[in-house]
């Protein structure tokens, strides 16, 4: 029996596999496709997205393949209307960045098979049925050889048309956009800044746009994804019924009623069918060349109605879909995939009830819903850049202001009332420093390569650290043993009958204020940092001697005051 099946290798379910990889869980990653699709669909790669695959040590690699997207021009009716510059604030450790999907893909799949793990392909699935102890598949090869697979688990990240949502039951309300559209990668020789994306728009009498751009630069000199309406003689909306887009990761074809992704009949767009778009809307003069490949595409926008249920769950466009505005689709998807990965991994390794699984729903349904509604409105009416605060909204497109506030495993808040609160993203930030090291640090580069939770405990007296990490100790010791009673036991203790469960480790991290004082290695039981450049302290928004619990995903478990360590650690890990 394998640990998880995860159906899809797309980036969000290569970045299922890779999660659960790291947490040491054996699965298996099938897709229907013989090779990786040569499109560029996803193309924008948020600082988000950069953070968690920073964790898992994929950021430098991405980072050498991509774009920078420094921002966009929004002209209508040929006139410069919008500039908007992607500044993020200094703390931030990554910007925005462009990347085409098959290139996220390569380095996805490449990570995946460095941990052990090849991408089946050719291989779709079939049929699945679950039972209270697991997953009975049945897959099909290429050559129409079946083999039935037994899972712990069953992950669907098989795209729009997903095999897994139909056959698990689950609703798939939204609608569709009337409109379909044309997408090309290609170059352009206009000279418009470096980095900046286009967005052109004609507007109808009333208000309307009747007509629309929008070009995303990709790596390469003068490279973009480009998008516009389509016109009538390449329209395929009615065509009866549709044909399954090729983009889709298991079969099942748009008789679903789903019309989302590339269409495969029709003609596919010329060269000169995109140049005349151009030659019209275009905000600078521009002759075209080297296209990659084209298609024309339709928009859904729909959401399920629960992201699994039993031992089945879906992830990325298999639980939504919308509009591609703002980049938010793929890296929605990644972080779904990331934030069921490491509970199914405590649940597989019996250190978490499977009841943690149901947070995967009660945390992520309502992102998925706020994006979807988000990038509906968006779509029809553009980014209001006027009304908006321009820090938030760069900081929500972002996705840096994700967050649990209020969930089921967001514990009792402390501080004050603007700090970094458990369900919040953890901060990233600099000036982090040892004894040894002539260079300073990040706190993701203390985080990265550690796959669980890790504790981190801020204070200016090391004695206080030396208390807070010994009473962490004694709460979560790895191997510890969870009794029915909800108390800690040593193993083989009578009560831990019937069904003792591992505690989750924590790795302990000490974090020395700025004014203390000099402290020997020795002196601290723990690994210890500075808060050189009291950063820690300022983005933490540290009340006195705290401590802070941040998930495998990058969020903050639980903060609670040193002198309440134990109690907080207890109650996060009862939550768990």
């Amino acid at each position: 029996m394998v640990d998880v099946l995860v159906v899809g290798a797309g980036p969000v379910g290569l970045s299922a596999a890779a999660e659960l990889l790291r947490h040491h869980v054996r699965c298996r990653l099938v897709d229907r496709l013989q090779a990786r699709l040569p499109y560029a669909k996803a193309v924008g790669i948020q600082p988000r997205t950069l953070e968690i695959w920073d964790r898992m040590g994929l950021a430098r690699a991405v980072l050498e393949a991509a774009a920078e997207l420094r921002g966009q021009l929004v002209y209508v009716n040929g006139r410069e209307r919008n500039r908007i510059d992607l500044v993020l604030p200094p703390e931030v450790p990554y910007g925005f960045a462009a990347l085409p999907q098959y290139a996220t893909e390569r380095l996805l799949e490449e990570y995946v098979a460095g941990l052990g793990v090849a991408v089946e392909r050719g291989t779709e699935l079939v049929s699945f049925s679950q039972d209270q102890h697991g997953v009975t598949a049945v897959l099909r090869t290429a050559d129409g050889t079946e083999e039935e697979v037994r899972a712990r688990y069953l992950v669907g990240c098989d795209g729009a048309h997903s095999v897994v949502r139909k056959q698990l039951g689950l609703t798939f309300e939204g609608g569709a956009f009337p409109e379909e559209y044309m997408l090309a990668d290609v170059v352009a020789d206009w000279d418009l800044p470096y980095g900046y994306g286009v967005r052109s728009s004609h507007l109808a009498d009333d208000g309307s746009a009747d007509d629309v751009l929008v070009c995303i630069p990709l790596p390469g000199a003068g490279r973009y994804r480009m998008s516009m309406r389509v016109p009538p003689e390449l329209a395929t909306q009615h065509a009866a019924p549709p044909a399954a887009p090729p983009a889709g990761r298991t079969g099942g074809g748009q008789d679903d009623g789903v019309a989302h992704g590339l269409a495969s009949g029709g003609r596919a767009p010329r060269l000169s069918d995109i140049q005349t778009v151009v030659d019209r809307l275009a905000p600078r003069p521009a002759v075209l060349s080297r296209m990659r490949w084209s298609s024309v595409f339709r928009i859904s926008h729909r959401i399920v109605d629960r992201y699994g249920y039993g031992r089945v769950f879906v992830a990325g466009d298999a639980a939504h879909i919308h509009p591609p505005t703002g980049a938010q689709g793929m890296n929605t998807g990644i972080q779904d995939a990331c934030n069921l990965a490491w509970k199914l991994a405590l649940v597989v390794r019996g250190e978490a009830r499977p009841d943690l699984l149901g947070t995967y729903d009660a945390e992520r349904r309502p992102v998925g819903e706020e994006v979807v509604g988000r990038t509906v409105r968006h779509a029809a009416h553009g980014i209001d850049t006027e009304s908006d605060d321009p820090r938030t909204l760069l900081l929500r497109e972002a996705q840096l202001l994700v967050g649990y506030r209020g969930g089921p495993l967001a514990g009792r808040e402390y501080g004050p009332a603007d700090a970094p609160q458990p369900g919040d993203r953890a901060p990233d930030c600099a000036g982090l420093t040892t004894a040894v090291a002539a260079y300073s640090l990040r706190l993701l580069d203390i985080l990265r390569g550690r796959p669980g939770h890790v504790v981190l405990l801020y204070a200016a007296e090391p004695a206080d650290l030396a208390a807070a990490a010994a009473a962490t100790a004694a709460t979560a010791a790895p191997g510890t043993v969870r009794g029915t009673d909800g108390t800690p036991d040593e193993p083989g203790h009578p009560n831990t009958a019937p069904s003792p469960r591992l505690l989750p480790a924590l790795d302990v991290l000490a974090v020395l204020a700025r004014e203390a004082p000099p402290t020997p290695p020795d002196a601290l039981p723990v690994a210890g940092y500075r808060d050189a450049a009291g950063e820690f302290a300022r983005l933490y928004r540290t009340d006195g001697p705290t401590g802070f619990v941040v998930r495998p995903d990058g969020q903050l478990g639980a903060r609670f005051p040193l002198a309440g360590t134990a109690a907080a650690l207890s109650g996060y890990l009862a939550a768990l």
